[in-house]
Order: C-alpha cells, then structure tokens, then sequence
C-alpha cells in the first residue's frame, strides 16, 4: 500500500520516517522541488543519525528505508494509487481548506484524508466535501518519530471503517493510536496540556513558586510517573481503586480545585517574568534552543527504549 504526505515540512518528514520504518512506500508531495530535495537529504541525515546512535526505528537499513520514500510535484500524480493520504501544511485552515478542495477533486471511493492539524475541527475542515466519510484528523505529537501517540478525531460524518482502518494503519506502524468518539476544542492531548499550563501561569503568577521551581515539579515529580502511566490510573494505584480514592480525597479534590483562578491572559508582567526565567536558563536564540530540542529528543529516545524494555519484561 503507497502512502502519501502533503507538504515536506518537520511534520511530513517525520511522518515519512515513521511510515517507510514501518516498511510502507511513501511519496512526499509539495509545490517546490528544491524543498523536495532538502527534504529527502534531511531525512537521510536523520536516519543516518539514529542508525549510528541505535535509535533507527524498524527493521530495514536506512538506505532500504530511503529506497521507499519518493518525491513528487504533481498533486495529480502524487495521489495515485494512494491508500492513505496525510495532510501535513501550516496550521492554516483557509489553507488546508484549499488542499482539501483540490484532493476532493481527485481521490476516488476508497483513500483515506486524513489531516495532521493539532486544533482546527474536523466539522470546520471537511464539511462540504464528497469524500467527507473518508476524512479524518490524525494528530501527532512533535516529534513522532519519539512521542508514538496520535489523536484520532472523526467528523460526524466519517464513516466508521475510515476510522477503524486509520486506527489499525497508526497501530501497524508502531504509533500508538487514540479514538475520540467526537471533535472537541483542542481535542484531548491539548485540553489537558492546557488545564496544567493555566494552573502553572497562575501559581507563577501568585509568586506561590518561581517558574525554574514550577517545571521540577513536573519534570522530577508528576511526568515521572506519567512517562507510564495515565491520571486515572494513578488515582486507582494511589488508593485501593478508584472508588476508594473518591471516598478518601473527594473532598480535598474539591475544596482546591474551588480555589483555582481564572483563566489567564497569557500576557502581561506575569509572561515577562516567565520569559525572563526561561531564557536565562535557555537563551531564545535559534543556536540554543536547537540544541535543547536536540537534547529533549535525545531524552525522548531515551525514554522510548527505557519503555520498550519496562513492557518487554
């Protein structure tokens, strides 16, 4: 089966990673050849990267890996024979819309659309197209070559294969797929993200802790345990059950979660503050803080390997 990526930027690479370790034929489309170009020679220096490192997913050399990945300009060209077509542009929905547009023209009965878009609803993106049961948001986390998890979000009205099918592609290549039952704003990853980054700005905030102080509180103590397991599974270890857990701290949960602000401006004196404490610990200049993403995803591949083990026992 031949799948293929709209648009060769960060995203469409690492997609085009993730899927040619899984052993798929992938095509690359976008509208410059040049970019085409630095694309592939971007993701043979990745590959050749994680290859020295250990880090290469799958079971192919590299270059079997790149033999798999062909590149295209011509939209037309690029979608036949797909099974499976992902949509990786700028989070633009004027300009995804477009796409969608010109793909609804030229895709038959039987591919799947799918977007990586991180916020647009399906509802806003696909409504109006004829191949709307085919469409679908698959969400993944940057960069998913290290974070497997994928959001899996229908429009009301995508057909239920199209979901089953996607899910099963995402699992097939080592993601780890999640299904919503139904769009919501910001889906589920960035709705909780979000309700942990509006109570960090707010404590920051209150000058309860300094922000350096704030993020050990994640790094070393709560993402500690959420590296393997989930909110509500902690609640259920944490007491005998969950039940148990409600009775104990029902009460207590209630009482603080009473005392939470509202929601922040994300802006002002409290940003600056935070600013201030962030880039002196990390300098925002590209040099700096593109050697921190590489040290993040070096850590990220640590943790990966550390859980394929944790899994394997």
């Amino acid at each position: 089966a031949d799948i293929y990526f709209l648009f060769s930027g960060l995203i469409g690479r690492s997609w085009a990673m993730v899927f040619a370790a899984g052993g798929f034929k992938v095509k690359l489309y976008d509208v410059a050849q040049e970019q085409l170009t630095s694309a592939l020679e971007n993701i043979r220096k990745q590959m050749k990267e994680l290859e020295e490192s250990g880090f290469l997913k799958g079971t192919l050399s590299v270059e079997q890996q790149l033999a798999l990945i062909n590149i295209c300009t011509d939209l037309k060209v690029a979608v036949e024979g797909a099974t499976f077509i992902q949509e990786c542009t700028p989070e633009n929905l004027e300009l995804k819309k477009k796409i969608f547009g010109q793909l609804d023209l030229v895709v038959g009965d039987n591919v799947i659309l799918s977007s990586s878009t991180s916020c647009l609803l399906p509802s806003k993106l696909f409504t109006g197209l004829k191949h709307v049961k085919q469409c679908i948001v698959s969400h993944p986390v940057n960069p998913p070559y290290f974070v497997p998890l994928v959001e899996i979000v229908p429009h009301p009205e995508t057909d239920p294969s199209t979901i089953e099918r996607t899910y099963a592609l995402m699992k097939k290549i080592g993601q780890s797929p999640v299904k919503l039952n139904r769009e919501i704003e910001g889906f589920v990853l960035n709705r909780l993200q979000y309700a942990v980054i509006s109570e960090a700005w707010r404590l920051v905030g209150e000058g309860v802790i300094s922000p350096t102080d704030l993020d050990l509180v994640m790094s070393d103590g709560l993402g500690m345990r959420y590296a393997f397991i989930g909110p509500l599974e902690t609640m259920h270890l944490n007491a005998e059950g969950i039940s148990n857990y409600c009775e104990r701290y029902r009460d207590g949960m209630r009482l603080v979660l009473n005392t939470f602000g509202p929601v922040p401006e994300f802006s002002g004196g409290i940003e600056q503050k935070i600013n201030q404490a962030m880039s002196e610990k990390i300098p925002s200049v590209p040099k700096v803080l593109d050697a921190r993403r590489k040290w993040r995803d070096e850590c990220l591949t640590g943790l990966a390997k550390l859980k394929k083990e944790m899994k394997s026992d």
